[in-house]
């Protein structure tokens, strides 16, 4: 007569915090910068003190109108976007955003950019010490200015160049993620650069490069050709990353780092894909935009699924796929 199973945990007995870097979320699933802005919109559809953070649209250094219109178009499996960085700079974000984060008593990780590393820095260090400011995303996949436009999340050096500058301006207690494009050739190698640079942890992927034409005008649909691709069509592509990185980790081919997990998570069952390639947190963009309430509801969806597999918090998930 065989042993009776396990008694499974119920969906409140799963643990929901995540470990980010010595950083304690409430739950493993954020917005992603860029398309919630900084939640203010949001919160009137998902309780966003509820989420694990409000990652912010990515700001630089002085207000930005961003490139041309239109600038974003559908696609049958997501969307295109140009939007170039438009926003108010890190001044308005530290004046009025953050503030209204912290009232709310959501937990903020702001994405900061610049054109080069010094720029970075500086608004990294203008971000450092706002109320509820958990960590930094390092949004390397802007263009270097001093060097003919390369995407500095395209080479190691440049990479390495940003994280450096970014940690030498904040110093070692603040968490710093590196998000990285899958348009590289060796992922690892970029990831290595930015975790020997000072980088706390990694955020898989930034969008895709990518163009529709408009058969009608027979125009690139949008003004300035190229966009970002993002949505359920990359999904596959940012598990693929979650899972190399992780694999590297296991290999000794990375330091030990937590990943986030970005790209096309619409559902709890996207989310548990990332999280068992070896994602610890996860983030849900061009959903919103479709579906304000879908943060909140990947949350759900997620806890009774790591349930329903006797999984008693998230971290005993992570990178469970990746088991013997």
């Amino acid at each position: 007569m065989s042993a009776p199973a396990a008694p499974r945990p119920a969906k409140s007995a799963v643990d929901l915090a995540v470990d980010l870097a010595g950083t304690r979320l409430r739950s493993p699933v954020m917005t992603a910068s860029g398309c919630a802005a900084a939640g203010r919109e949001l919160d009137a559809f998902t309780d966003v003190a509820a989420l694990g953070a409000v990652v912010t649209k990515s700001v630089m250094l002085s207000p930005r109108s961003g490139r041309p219109t239109p600038r974003m178009a559908e696609t049958p499996a997501g969307m295109l976007n140009s939007i170039g960085l438009q926003g108010g700079g890190v001044d308005a974000l530290v004046e009025h955003d953050l503030p209204w984060l912290a009232e709310r008593g959501a937990t903020a990780v702001v994405s900061v950019a610049g054109g080069d590393p010094e720029e970075f820095a500086e608004v990294a260090r203008r971000v450092v010490g706002a109320p509820g400011v958990a960590a930094l995303e390092v949004n390397i996949s802007c263009p270097n200015v001093a060097n003919r436009g390369l995407v500095f999340a395209c080479d190691p050096g440049s990479s390495a160049a940003v994280l450096g500058a970014v940690r030498a301006a904040v110093g070692d207690d603040v968490v710093l993620l590196a998000k990285l494009s899958p348009d590289v050739t060796d992922l690892v190698a970029i990831a290595r650069a930015c975790l020997e640079a000072g980088a706390s942890g990694l955020t898989a992927i930034n969008t895709l490069l990518g163009v529709d034409v408009d058969v009608r005008t027979m125009r690139p649909r949008l003004a300035v050709t190229t966009g970002g691709l993002s949505g359920p069509a990359i999904r596959p592509v940012a598990v693929r990353c979650v899972w190399q990185l992780r694999a590297a980790m296991l290999a000794g081919l990375l330091p030990e780092a937590p990943v986030v997990g970005t790209g096309g998570v619409a559902s709890g069952v996207d989310a548990l894909q990332m999280v068992l390639a070896g994602a610890s947190a996860v983030q849900v963009g061009t959903a919103v935009f479709a579906d304000p309430t879908t943060p909140g509801r990947v949350v759900d969806e997620l806890v009774a699924l790591l349930a329903e597999r006797g999984f008693a918090s998230v971290a005993e998930a992570v990178g469970f796929a990746h088991r013997p």
